[in-house]
């Protein structure tokens, strides 16, 4: 048997059940109904109507839906990854890289650091890669080193890295120890004169600190990975999920991989006023 339906280029209701269910194009699932319905799928639209099944169903059992709060595993989800994943569904992109995402951002050691990654990754929105990772931007001189020792080589492929405990975890201080990357219009800042802007990919669980006073725009990192020159962009990256990018589209979880001698002696402040 039909449902009876009415759809605009707006909403979509159908009468379902002996009620009427009605939901909008912002939906994750506004597409799904009006193929449901072009197929005559009928047995599917209930679901397709309550957004936390489509959540569950989505992650593959990754997530829960308790009332109004999320949970991967027993961590309650932070909202900011809650809006990633209906952005993601509502795009069509693939569940792996937010659970991807999730798992390493719990094997960041400070929940302190997570909260403060929350705060960066949700005021600027940087995408995500593949594997989990998260891309932000880097301004570095016209040789490829950063401003302030200009010891450290920032062209693509590189990995740097310094022990955890020598990158300052302090919000409140705004330039100290550690490796930093900002949003595009913050490090954009530091390409004027001939410098070049990088884009970097960063492990969730290496962020160490987002500084306060560059309005949650630059974190503090113990590790990342050169990995494209962006001087032909004009632009930021929008896509909530980047697979390519650049001059180097080599990303699988082994860029992480470093020689033994290649960590060593960052004992000061690569960046200053980077």
């Amino acid at each position: 048997m039909e449902v009876p339906y009415i759809i605009s280029n707006n909403s979509i209701t159908v009468y379902l059940n002996g009620k009427d269910l009605t939901m909008s194009v912002d939906h994750v699932n506004f597409d799904n109904v009006k193929e449901a319905i072009r197929d005559k799928r009928w047995d599917e639209l209930e679901d397709l109507f309550d957004q936390t099944i489509a959540v569950e169903k989505y992650l593959d059992g990754n997530i829960t839906v308790e009332g109004n709060t999320v949970h991967y595993g027993l961590e309650e989800v932070h909202g900011h990854v809650v809006d990633r994943i209906l952005e993601f569904m509502r795009d069509g992109l693939p569940h792996e890289p937010l659970v991807k995402f999730l798992d390493k951002l719990l094997l960041n050691p400070s929940r302190r650091s997570v909260e403060e990654l929350y705060r960066f990754l949700e005021h600027k929105n940087m995408p995500l890669t593949p594997n989990g990772n998260f891309l932000a931007y880097k301004g570095v001189t016209s040789d490829f080193k950063d401003h302030y020792s200009r010891q450290f080589n920032n062209s693509v492929g590189e990995v740097l890295e310094m022990p955890r405990r020598n990158v300052c975890d302090d919000a409140n201080v705004g330039c100290s120890y550690g490796f930093h990357a900002g949003s595009y219009e913050y490090a954009k800042g530091y390409t004027h004169g001939g410098g070049n802007l990088m884009l970097v990919e960063i492990n969730p669980a290496d962020v160490v600190s987002v500084p306060h006073d560059c309005n949650c725009q630059k974190l503090r990192t113990t590790k990342y990975k050169v990995v494209a020159h962006h001087e032909t962009i004009e632009k930021p990256l929008e896509e909530a999920l980047v697979d390519e990018y650049g001059q180097w589209d080599d990303i699988d979880d082994g860029c992480y991989d470093m020689d033994e001698d290649e960590g060593r002696d960052y004992l000061y402040d690569e960046d200053g006023m980077d």
